[in-house]
């Protein structure tokens, strides 16, 4: 018998794919539903920030560590204690209705994704090679993509079907699904060519020392700056101008379906621009679209805006991630990830509550143009170096 081919790499990446999927299902679900909840509860639009922030609170402060334990012991153990962290997160909610306890939920729900993302991406760049890393997280976001637009429209329709609270319960099937593949597929984990999770803390500054390091760090926090804070803004602005739940939750999926396609179209773009290249252009067209968003109480042009920023954003993550592969020292792939985790949710921890009060006290129009201003310089600093590549 001839010999049976090797599984593309679509198959090979395909069980991390759908535990990934399953997870960001009730992440993206519920990042919506808990702003939400959280309104439907009466509170203020700066408690609303500081419940977003806390999203990111454990992350900023454990990514680095966790990074270097990835590093040490591989995938799984770590993605079953994300998956039920997430898990929780979704519960509570549904359990006892309350903003303390939306705010408990927002740090499991974050923590847990978070931890499962850094496992699964730190995975999938050993088990690729230089000349499939950029496809392999092309497939990873992809995804993404699909979690991006079904998480934001199912909560909302649920929302305004069964209520908030029987929408966390519905939400919460979706991690024990994941636990599930996680369970009973055979992951295969790749070999490890170099030992990881060594370094010490005082070594931390190695990587923030290495220029091309830093502005990765920089330029995907900024990034994400921008991913995160339209999550937070947009539902609240839209609760403003008299949206209802469903009509969130479709302008939010229309930018998942902008990344969507944008992702499809990776192949064609990196025939003309390179990473950063790719990058500043990102940061300029956000930044033009948080100039436009509050303007407008059209839903088609929300939409439209909503689905640019998509198309923006959403071709970054694999080039993001494929340089942090390409540039982290051997062995401290999962530390990088982390560095980059702390430095993204440092900024999801302080600037919801910063653009929560002020959109308390001056509305959310000087939100969304300090947020354009911030890219604005980001995009500056790229073009620096997507001109030296």
């Amino acid at each position: 018998m001839p010999p049976s081919s090797p599984p593309s790499l679509a198959r090979q990446l395909l069980p991390m794919m759908a535990v990934l999927v399953l997870v960001h299902l009730a992440f993206t679900g519920g990042r919506v539903a808990l702003s939400l909840y959280a309104i439907a509860l009466h509170a203020p639009t700066v408690v609303v920030g500081l419940q977003v922030s806390l999203l990111s609170l454990l992350p900023m402060l454990l990514s680095v560590r966790l990074g270097r334990w990835i590093d040490r012991v591989g995938m799984k153990r770590p993605a079953r204690i994300a998956i039920a962290t997430t898990a929780v997160g979704t519960a509570l909610p549904a359990l006892w209705p309350s903003v303390p306890v939306l705010c408990a939920a927002s740090m499991l729900l974050g923590s847990g994704f978070m931890l499962l993302h850094m496992t699964v991406y730190n995975e999938v760049g050993h088990s690729s090679t230089d000349q499939t890393r950029v496809r392999a997280f092309t497939l990873l976001a992809l995804a993404f993509s699909t979690s991006t637009v079904l998480g934001p429209v199912i909560a909302g329709i649920a929302i305004d079907s069964i209520g908030h609270r029987w929408t966390f319960a519905l939400l919460v099937l979706f991690p024990l699904l994941a636990l599930g593949v996680l369970v009973a597929l055979r992951i295969r984990v790749a070999p490890r060519n170099a030992p990881g999770g060594i370094a010490g803390a005082g070594r931390l500054m190695d990587l923030l020392r290495n220029p091309r390091m830093r502005a990765v760090f920089v330029v995907s926090g900024l990034l994400s700056m921008g991913w995160d804070m339209f999550t937070f803004m947009v539902p609240v602005q839209g609760a403003r101008i008299g949206l209802s739940a469903s009509t969130i939750g479709l302008i939010m999926g229309c930018f998942g379906v902008a990344t969507f396609v944008v992702r499809l179209a990776m192949p064609v773009l990196q025939r003309h621009l390179n990473e950063w290249q790719t990058l500043t252009w990102s940061l300029g067209i956000t930044a033009a679209v948080y100039l436009l968003f509050p303007l407008t109480t059209a839903v088609p042009m929300l939409l439209a805006l909503a689905f640019v920023n998509g198309l923006s954003l959403g071709c970054t993550q694999p080039m993001v991630m494929s340089l942090v592969h390409a540039v982290a020292p051997p062995g401290r792939s999962g530390e990088a990830l982390g560095v980059r985790s702390t430095i993204m949710n440092a900024s999801q921890v302080f600037l919801p509550i910063l653009f929560g009060g002020l959109g308390s006290a001056a509305g959310m129009a000087p939100a969304f143009w300090t947020l354009a201003a911030i890219l604005s310089g980001g995009t500056a600093y790229a073009r620096r170096f997507s001109r030296a590549e």
